[in-house]
């Protein structure tokens, strides 16, 4: 049995399986759930984690009696689109970062999702969060820094 994994086993496999989609075309079927645990030696749960992951990203789709499918048009993850937030609506250190609720009508996700992106913003430190008063850029991403 492997060790736990600091990050999240779901997250690891997640990883790997985005690195065989960039390589894949629309339409390409993933390997089975069966497979992908016997390759990762992990539970269906966390092998499912992982699918939903990436489901979640617009990356891979469910097919019914199929399998799981390459997305056609594969969206960027939402983490990258709120991090380019920051270039579109011109924020700057310091400056209020839209609610969670915002960010939820704005980019049609779910709250979950838009938790979980906040969340590696603000490990990364271009976000900070007051208990009460919400989030403010903390910095700039590094590509705004340079232009």
């Amino acid at each position: 049995m492997p060790e736990a994994s600091p990050r999240g086993t779901y997250l690891l496999i997640a990883d790997t399986l985005r690195k065989d989609i960039e390589k894949g075309s629309p339409g390409d079927a993933l390997p089975s759930e069966a497979a992908l645990m016997r390759e990762h030696d992990v539970s269906r749960n966390t092998v499912r984690r992982a699918l939903k992951t990436l489901q979640a990203e617009n990356l891979i789709s469910s097919v019914p009696g199929a399998g799981w499918r390459l997305s056609a048009q594969p969206i960027r993850p939402l983490v990258d689109r709120l991090i380019g937030l920051i270039r579109e609506d011109a924020l700057a250190v310091g400056a209020p970062y839209p609610s969670e609720a915002k960010l939820c009508a704005r980019f049609g996700v779910s709250r979950t999702a838009v938790r979980r992106a906040l969340a590696q913003m603000e490990g990364t430190g271009l976000l900070s969060t007051v208990h009460g008063k919400g989030r403010t850029v903390q910095a700039l991403p590094s590509n705004l820094e340079e232009s």
